[in-house]
């Protein structure tokens, strides 16, 4: 495996412990809301200090390119944050994180049209492979879903989807990793802020020192070191198979649940394991065929 393919894979194990974080936030009295503020504004804090220690001019972003980081921050960050919390709260996290995975068929559809990446044999059975097996890992079954967690885990789909997406636009235009993640995380919080207010957040934030910790780190180790290592991936990968890889998210989301919150792992879900790192395996097989021919 290549370094981008390693960064990908470790941006989806830290994403897996998102729901983790979500519900120790609950436990000191945030809401949906306030969380948001919390994970992006932590990690746009952490995002500013490393383009301060990198090069002040990385803050600098053409006018003409503002759409990008727009849409990175309000049509994938808050919405994709906003939904997925609430998918959470809704569901268990094993479900919230299967519904999260319809995004790398959303990504490979885009991608087939906007960049013109093949739709290749390989990619389409690597993206069943890993839906199947985060279904699997999940136990989803129909007379399991909660209707209203089943449309904000979609949402949240669709938004996750849309942030590789704008990453790669932002990259194509010559912006760098830190650049790109600090924009997209300070527009998403101001406009969480914006929209229902800062008062909460900051409230909670400050209300003890545990809850001070847990918000700062759920921005460090649920947004800003995943989004570093997942936007450097992209750097060198297709989004396709940057959104596929990443499906150890669901994994580890699982693994989570059942350590820490008591969920049963049945005989389906650890076939549901195999099956996504059957995924990976055969998304990088491919990528080593080519590069020896």
């Amino acid at each position: 495996m290549n370094k981008y393919t390693l960064s990908i894979l470790g941006a989806g194990c830290l994403w897996g412990f998102m729901g983790m974080f979500t519900r120790h936030l609950t436990g000191y009295g945030f809401s949906t809301q306030a969380a948001v503020i919390a994970r992006c504004g932590f990690a746009c804090l952490f995002f500013g200090i490393l383009l301060l220690f990198r090069d002040k001019k990385l803050f600098r972003i053409r006018l003409r390119d503002i759409w990008c980081f727009l849409g990175l921050g309000l049509c994938s960050l808050l919405f994709f944050t906003y939904c997925y919390f609430q998918c959470i709260a809704l569901t268990s996290l094993s479900m919230a994180a299967v519904l999260l995975y319809t995004a790398p068929g959303i990504v490979m559809v885009i991608s087939l049209f906007l960049f013109r990446e093949k739709l290749t044999v390989r990619k389409v059975l690597a993206l069943l492979l890993a839906f199947a097996g985060c279904c699997f890992v999940s136990g989803l079954t129909v007379g399991s879903v909660n209707l209203k967690g089943l449309i904000f885990g979609l949402c949240a789909g669709l938004g996750y989807a849309l942030y590789s997406v704008f990453a790669r636009l932002a990259l194509d235009r010559g912006y760098e990793n830190g650049t790109i993640n600090f924009y997209a995380m300070l527009i998403a919080a101001l406009g969480a802020g914006i929209i229902w207010g800062f008062d909460e957040p900051v409230q909670r934030i400050f209300s003890s020192l545990p809850s001070f910790l847990w918000s700062l780190s759920t921005g460090l180790f649920s947004c800003f070191l995943p989004y570093l290592l997942y936007t450097y991936g992209l750097s060198g990968t297709e989004i396709g198979k940057a959104a596929v890889m990443a499906s150890t998210e669901p994994v580890v989301a699982t693994l989570v649940g059942i350590v820490l919150y008591h969920e049963k792992l049945t005989l389906s879900g650890a076939l549901g394991v195999i099956l996504v790192v059957a995924a990976i395996v055969v998304l990088n097989t491919g990528a080593r065929n080519r590069n020896s021919a």
